[in-house]
């Protein structure tokens, strides 16, 4: 018989008949024979080669037997390297049993981890798996003996009788340690994970040095948890007493990265044995911890944060050389600090030239809860592979308690079997290891490891373990768990069972697991370092030096303006198009005006604006990263940073980025198109922000609302971060903000929530109007040494006003104007009323007072909200020294945007006898109305409102 190699290949590797859906196979055999085209065409191929008749169509029915299918599997099987040896039968029972061999190997690989022994409480019985016994495939007993080929597996010989193959894959894939990967699409992979599994059978070969090594680091596990019980009772600390062997496999991992070249690990994780990792694996003394305990840390921060939120850094020793590890500092919404380290370990490669990840490590550790229920974690798997966010993949470590919180129902838990099913969709493997086996534990550890680093993918270690003082040290877990919690009580402890392991091989003499307990304690007493050698004094050349934007005022200024030589020099980069690229004839028309633009002969509109303050940023060594769902175009169509060539034969072909071409020696500029994401890829971009104080960070929303779904980042990181842990940030959030008619969900960028959480000096709000406002408040959040967030709330219809379109000497001379006053000769005796607005309404105001002819009016635009500029507001009031009245104008309704938040510093500057007044749209449920007709009245309304008697609330002074 011949058939095509690739076609089967691919049966080979893609065909569920070495494994356990032969009848799929035989099924879709009987429906080829009585008709060829009712199977998918690369089965009819495969079952025309085994045939060896030529391919045909149609519903040709033929009279061909079945039986000499199965001897041919039998015999393809053998021709593929599975040669079997049977005492005795036919082809076809060789066959048969050939078949089912491969179908037990496959159901082990597939299934096997449901057998496996991973519940240190023992609390349920094994699952009935037909699958996993060999009768499922009409095996007897007296087929145990029989000598079978097994070269497809790796448990070190060719032919094996049947019993012991069965108990290598028990043992390979029903101990402490079980895995799953199977569903791994890559065959390079899944060969891996077998040869390594199946080569060791799932045991670890560890020295006596090395199960010392891991006793010590359960005892310290242990030690710490049971001194804070003694020493600080009832507070709360999140204790890992149940979980100990995870610092052994922390303590591998951070060892293990510096044997394979990494020099950083950056950690996220939130509270249960965050204190335990902070002294037993960062290097934290215990002195300070306790400080914070007996509330004597220092009160440097304006806020400040509880301890097991706090981040931590140091340098320690390995075998490898030095690895630099971070903490990173969290909030207690769980999960969220994720995407953050993904953007501090991306920052980091970026500054090392590594895109593949060989240097820096990202750790994440989860709780099962939180783990299979927070989306975040979804949405950071999403990024995990794509260009603008991959990190060369993470290690997973999830402390599964077995009950989530406290209080829940097992049957309430989740809607998966495991907690980590999650990963599947994105073909993460996952090793579940018995958190009572500490041996398990870190070589299920070393195992993840040297995957990440050979494939540069993610993968997950389960820990499963269970928690002995409940979800925290005030609560009562029996009351809702009086089950589980008699099983725990009766526990011993991992330690202590390790301990005795050891001491019945021979391993310790008796005494010295006591010692140890003291030799610990000892440590505790006098506040000494845990872990050895705590490197003090390495610094690496690739930290970050944070100390220019130490202690820096706002008042600090910026010269922003360029000259003009080198705006022109920049424009013509930035617009000159290679000649193999051909543009769509919208875009070259984008360019050319972009061309005249930077020639002077006609104004400089928004996306000019934007792509000069990127181009003379990246050329003075400052890179720029702007990510969102649509930045490379630019939701409105007003950017196109990245030319997509017409003419061009492959997608992954024939794009120009103008802004990667500015100088011989410029920094980077990187423009993302980002999955359908807020919450992760704004978290992913603070992270990044807070490792790389030299790169414009920008998120840019779709539309301003978007950034509804990222507020947990917004609220817990970028409005807070500085003052509870001290951590600058520099990240720029762009979010389109206009009443123009599109409804509730595309209006409004929620300006009233940022006012909300703006205090302590924690960030700029601004709300440019015209091009040049732009450019400026871009190029002054990098050139002033201060790394504060930036939002700015960006306008969707000024993108192409020519009201907003800016002359060049407006970017060749000054700055970013916080306000700005009135732009034409005014008599400024005979104004009687000053309207002060933010944002595109100004225009209209502009307009209607035209229309009006009250030239007893003037008009002054907030460019920046926050902080609130006082001195320049003033100086342009006094200005007006017979204006009576003031009206704040805005397009929100009166509960939204600015009004609650601005009008205090309006009255804080007004004079005796001035009355102060509001138009805008009434108070209001949802952001806008849905209605054109109804948003036209409104606008109408609000401007006509400005000019109107004052009326309703009137703030008088």
């Amino acid at each position: 018989m011949s058939e095509p190699s690739s076609v089967y290949a691919a049966y080979l590797g893609n065909s569920y008949l070495f494994g356990g859906n032969a009848p799929y196979v035989e099924e879709l055999y009987e429906r080829y024979l009585t008709n060829p085209g009712s199977v998918p065409d690369n089965w009819r191929a495969y079952f025309d080669a085994l045939q060896n008749v030529p391919a045909v169509d149609g519903s040709d029915a033929r009279d061909i037997p079945h039986q000499p299918v199965i001897n041919a599997f039998a015999e393809r099987a053998k021709q593929g390297g599975t040669k079997v040896v049977v005492a005795a039968g036919g082809a076809s029972e060789e066959g048969r049993k050939l078949v089912g061999v491969q179908q037990l190997i496959a159901a082990y690989r597939n299934l096997g981890t449901r057998w496996a022994d991973l519940d240190p409480l023992k609390r349920t019985e094994r699952p009935a798996i037909p699958e996993l016994e060999p009768s499922f495939y009409g095996f007897t007993d007296a087929d145990l003996e029989t000598q079978f080929n097994t070269s497809n597996t790796y448990f070190g010989r060719e032919v094996m009788p049947l019993r012991e193959l069965l108990n290598a894959l028990r043992e390979t894939y029903c101990g402490t340690l079980g895995a799953e990967f199977m569903f791994i699409t890559d065959q390079t992979q899944k060969r891996w994970w077998q040869q390594k599994l199946e080569s060791i059978r799932s045991k670890p070969n560890f020295s006596a040095e090395k199960k010392r090594h891991i006793l010590e680091r359960l005892t310290a596990a242990e030690g710490l948890e049971r001194y804070l019980h003694t020493k600080y009772v009832g507070q709360k600390r999140f204790s890992l007493e149940g979980g100990e062997s995870f610092i052994a496999a922390m303590d591998e991992l951070v060892q293990g990265s510096g044997l394979k070249g990494c020099q950083e690990v950056v950690i996220g994780m939130a509270h249960r044995g965050r204190l335990n990792l902070l002294v037993n694996i960062l290097g934290k003394m215990p002195a300070d911890l306790f400080a914070e305990f007996e509330h004597k840390a220092p009160e440097s921060l304006p806020a400040g944060d509880v301890k097991y939120h706090q981040g931590f850094s140091s340098d320690v020793a390995t075998a490898g050389g030095p690895v630099h590890l971070s903490l990173a500092f969290n909030p207690s919404h769980l999960e969220i600090v994720n995407p953050v380290v993904e953007g501090s370990v991306r920052a980091r490669l970026d500054r090392r030239g590594d895109p593949r990840g060989s240097q820096v490590l990202p750790v994440l550790v989860h709780g099962d809860a939180a783990f299979a229920g927070q989306g975040v974690n979804q949405e950071t798997f999403a990024l995990s592979q794509t260009r603008g966010y991959s990190t060369g993949g993470t290690v997973h470590v999830v402390i599964n308690n077995q009950i989530g919180f406290t209080t829940s129902d097992p049957r309430d838990l989740r809607s998966t079997l495991y907690c980590t099913d999650i990963v599947k969709g994105y073909e993460v493997p996952v090793l579940h290891v018995n958190g009572d086996d500490p041996e398990a534990v870190v070589l299920a550890i070393q195992l993840a490891l040297e995957f990440r680093m050979e494939f540069a993918k993610d993968v997950a270690v389960d820990i499963v373990c269970f928690r002995k003082l409940g979800h925290n040290e005030q609560d009562t877990p029996s009351l809702t768990q009086p089950l589980m919690y008699k099983k725990i009580a009766a526990h011993p402890g991992t330690r202590k069972l390790y301990a005795d392991k050891l001491v019945a091989q021979g391993v310790l003499r008796p005494e010295e697991p006591e010692e140890m307990v003291k030799a610990y304690r000892a440590a505790m007493d006098a506040g000494r370092h845990t872990v050895d050698p705590v490197l003090t004094n390495f610094k690496s050349k690739y930290a970050v030096d944070w100390s220019p934007f130490l202690g820096k005022k706002w008042t600090d200024a910026a010269d922003t303006a360029i000259p003009l030589a080198e705006w022109k020099r920049l424009a013509e980069r930035i617009t000159t198009l290679p000649a193999n690229i051909t543009p769509h004839p919208l875009v070259k028309k984008v360019y050319d005006d972009r061309a005249a633009m930077g020639r002077g002969e006609i104004a400089v509109d928004w996306g000019m604006g934007e792509h000069m303050a990127f181009a003379s940023l990246v050329s003075s060594g400052y890179g720029v990263r702007l990510s969102g769902e649509d930045s490379g175009r630019g939701t409105f169509s007003h950017r196109h940073a990245v030319i997509h060539d017409q003419n061009r034969e492959r997608w992954d072909e024939g794009t120009y980025v103008p802004l990667e071409h500015v100088s011989e020696n410029q920094a980077p500029f990187h423009v993302i198109d980002s999955i359908l994401s807020e919450e992760a890829v704004l978290g992913f971009e603070y992270g990044y922000g807070s490792a790389d104080p030299n790169t414009l960070v920008i998120w840019e929303a779709q539309f301003g609302d978007f950034a509804n779904g990222a507020q947990v980042v917004i609220d817990q990181f970028i409005a807070s971060g500085e003052v509870k842990w001290g951590r600058l940030n520099g990240i720029t959030l762009m979010l389109p903000h206009g009443y123009e008619g599109q409804g509730p969900e595309h209006s409004s960028a929620r300006v009233e929530r940022f006012m909300q959480l703006a205090a302590d000096t924690n960030m700029q709000l601004v709300q440019p109007t015209t091009a040049s406002q732009i450019f400026h408040v871009l190029r002054r959040q990098m050139l002033r040494n201060l790394r504060k967030p930036l939002v700015i709330f960006t306008p969707k219809s000024l993108l192409r006003a020519k009201d907003a379109a800016s002359p060049i000497s407006e970017f060749t001379r000054g700055g970013f104007q916080t306000v700005i006053g009135e732009l034409k000769p005014i008599k400024a005796e005979k104004v009687k009323r000053v309207i002060v607005c933010s944002g595109k309404v100004y225009y209209e105001l502009v307009k209607k007072r035209e229309e009006k002819g009250a030239d007893d009016v003037a008009i002054i635009r907030i460019e920046q909200l926050y902080p609130f500029p006082h001195k320049s507001f003033a100086a342009e009031l006094r200005k007006y020294p017979n204006a009576t009245e003031l009206v704040w104008c805005q397009d929100e309704p009166q509960n939204q945007g600015a009004w609650f938040f601005i009008q205090h510093n309006i009255h804080e500057n007004m004079q005796p006898g001035q009355k102060l007044g509001y138009s805008g749209r009434a108070a209001s449920a949802s952001p806008a109305v849905g209605y054109a007709h109804l948003h036209q009245e409104q606008q109408k309304a609000l401007v006509e409102g400005a000019f109107a008697k004052l009326r309703g609330f009137v703030l008088s002074k």
